[in-house]
């Protein structure tokens, strides 16, 4: 999916990145699931550039903490809110200083059929259908923001029965792309290639209908010499490194 991205990016990062190392190492990164894709676009950026790679580790972000927590050999985190960030910053998880905000991530409302969501989302208040997916909404942000546009549009008992949870935004994307539900909250990332949508059919859904869903990322303290990680950030914080995100349909 990610090699359109890399042919657009690869010629500027490979200015910016080229004088950061000169010995490749590794990094293993705990990213939310919603950024599996930008992330491991990312990472062939870096690789191509610098050499280092990353050993990638996709879930929610909420199981993602806790398995830090349990001491899991994790160098970067990339969480999908930044409470949880901040969590681990309080409970002495992280290098200090080195929080950061990477993206904001987008909610829409998706469906694997292209005549199913309408521009409004007015398809939540119709028949036609029998299930929508949201992720947990207690260990995933986007499965909260999905909850919080229900209680918004006052839909929140009227659909309570034809709710199914995923584990995570990964999970809930593929109930809906499976067909084992109609609709699904999803992140805009993961319904994005090359800026436009895939397949099917989605509704945007306007921000003020939740939470901002400000996503920081921080290094951990296993990570705290680990160059990989180190040079992962700065293409993450570079320009080539943020336009490659906005592509994948995040904001700043």
């Amino acid at each position: 999916m990610f090699s359109r991205h890399l042919r657009l990016f690869l010629s500027t990062a490979a200015l910016l990145l080229a004088s950061w190392s000169a010995q490749a190492a590794q990094a293993t990164v705990a990213v939310a699931a919603n950024f599996a894709e930008p992330l491991r676009a990312l990472a062939a950026v870096l690789e191509k550039t610098t050499g280092h790679r990353l050993e990638i580790v996709v879930g929610a972000t909420g199981r993602l903490y806790a398995q830090i927590a349990n001491g899991a050999p994790f160098d970067l985190f990339l969480a999908a809110d930044q409470a949880t960030v901040a969590k681990a910053e309080s409970e002495g998880l992280t290098v200090p200083g080195s929080r950061f905000l990477y993206a904001t991530g987008q909610l829409v409302l998706w469906s694997a059929r292209p005549d199913l969501v309408d521009k409004q989302g007015q398809v939540l208040r119709q028949d036609g259908w029998r299930r929508l997916a949201v992720a947990n909404p207690r260990t995933a942000p986007y499965g909260a923001a999905a909850m919080q546009t229900l209680a918004q549009l006052g839909l929140t008992q009227a659909l309570a029965p034809r709710l199914v949870q995923g584990e995570s935004i990964a999970q809930t994307y593929n109930f809906a792309h499976t067909g084992n539900a109609e609709l699904a909250f999803v992140a805009l990332s993961q319904v994005l290639e090359g800026g436009r949508l895939k397949s099917g059919s989605m509704w945007v859904v306007p921000a003020q209908y939740h939470e901002p869903i400000r996503q920081d990322a921080v290094l951990l303290k296993r990570g705290a010499r680990n160059e990989a990680a180190r040079a992962l950030v700065k293409l993450m914080q570079s320009p080539a490194g943020q336009d490659l995100i906005r592509s994948f349909g995040y904001t700043f």
